[in-house]
């Protein structure tokens, strides 16, 4: 079982298809829940599922929590997309790795991530941080 940071192979076929809208206003809505170590999450993970999911503790629950889109752009021949940091607080949780996924789509699977090692917390707030909202570091980017 691992976690392997990848865009699913369904959410890049979805994109062709027209099915996943990342418009900052009317666009989809997009969800991050996350996992534990021993979940099996990658390239071919298809949709949430609450398998490997960490325990509800504090503001996490089940589902995790609702992603605000920071839009699209294309510079550089590179399109992207982002999202703003997103905090659990009161909780005392350890995870390995999230999936963002779109519950305007069938909660189907956008992006798996990896964080290199297990991150905790303990009684308190545990933030995603997500890369800055340009070409060479937004968490979609596609050139």
């Amino acid at each position: 079982m691992a976690i392997t940071q990848a865009l699913p192979n369904s959410f890049k076929k979805q994109l062709l298809d027209g099915d996943q809208d990342f418009s900052s206003a009317g666009g989809d809505v997009f969800r991050l829940a996350l996992y534990v170590s021993t979940a099996t999450l990658g390239a071919s993970t298809t949709a949430y599922t609450t398998t490997g999911e960490v325990a509800a503790s504090g503001d996490y629950v089940a589902g995790g929590k609702a992603l605000v889109n920071t839009g699209t752009s294309v510079a550089s021949s590179v399109a992207i997309t982002d999202f703003s940091d997103l905090s659990f607080t009161g909780v005392t949780i350890t995870a390995r790795g999230a999936l963002i996924y779109n519950t305007s789509f069938s909660n189907a699977a956008v992006a798996v991530l990896n964080f290199g090692s297990d991150k905790t917390a303990t009684d308190g707030t545990f933030t995603i941080q997500f890369p800055a909202f340009t070409t060479s570091a937004a968490i979609i980017r596609i050139s």
